[in-house]
């Protein structure tokens, strides 16, 4: 038994001598793994900044898609914006003018009964007392009908002594006038009307012709031109 210890010490001994007498340089097991192990590391290095590049380049795409989209949608925007704002202001302008239809309407139908009051007014002479309570009694509902007609925008015209004017006027007869020149109103057949600055009604008119004189001395020399006019077609065919 104590020779068996000896040989385990002697063993042990030469175990430690062998370790000692091992080269210092000699490569140890675990360096081959760890350079093995840093080739992979560096080729995933590599896959990686070319993924990379391929996501920056693929998010840059998808961007400029993106860009291009806003902008489309924007310019869409815009229009149909343009278009409702320009809906909206056609639709209040035909309501305004179908509202000015309406109460055109209605307020030339009133007119005729206007004009039958003023007609009664400038005919009528009342002399007795009753007469005359009748005539202050309809004058007050004409001058009733006339201030609701004012606050409706209705405001007559006033057209004697003023020239001619087609878009206002309508002529009815036309007369030579001494104190009026050619092309002005001379006399107001029918009251006409604006209602808020437009034309309601047009007023029928008379229209001078001008001063009688000047009118017969251009008519007699109109008449001497066309005589001589004939005479001479007359001699032309002779000869």
């Amino acid at each position: 038994m104590i020779e068996n210890q000896s040989n385990s010490i002697d063993n042990k001994e030469n175990d430690i001598s062998d370790q000692d007498n091992a080269p210092e340089n000699a490569p140890s097991s675990e360096n081959p793994i760890i350079e093995n192990d840093e080739i992979p590391s560096l080729k995933t290095e590599d896959v990686n900044t070319e993924e990379l590049k391929n996501s920056i380049s693929n998010n840059d795409a998808r961007l400029e898609q993106l860009e291009k989209e806003h902008e489309t949608l924007k310019n869409q925007y815009v229009r149909i914006s343009a278009d409702f704002d320009n809906f909206r202001k056609r639709q209040s302008r035909d309501q305004d003018d179908l509202k000015i239809q309406l109460v055109s309407k209605t307020l030339t139908a009133i007119l005729p009964i206007v004009d039958n009051f003023e007609r009664a007014r400038q005919q009528l002479k009342p002399e007795s007392e009753e007469a005359q309570a009748l005539h202050r009694s309809y004058q007050g509902l004409y001058k009733q009908l006339v201030e609701v007609l004012k606050q409706q925008g209705v405001a007559p015209m006033r057209v004697v002594g003023q020239q001619f004017d087609p878009n206002l006027h309508e002529a009815v007869l036309r007369e030579p006038s001494e104190e009026f020149n050619e092309d002005f109103v001379v006399e107001e057949l029918q009251r006409g009307y604006h209602l808020d600055g437009k034309v309601l009604r047009h007023a029928l008119v008379k229209v001078s012709m001008g001063p009688g004189k000047q009118n017969s001395q251009e008519e007699v020399e109109k008449d001497k031109v066309e005589v001589d006019i004939d005479s001479e077609e007359n001699t032309s065919e002779d000869v």
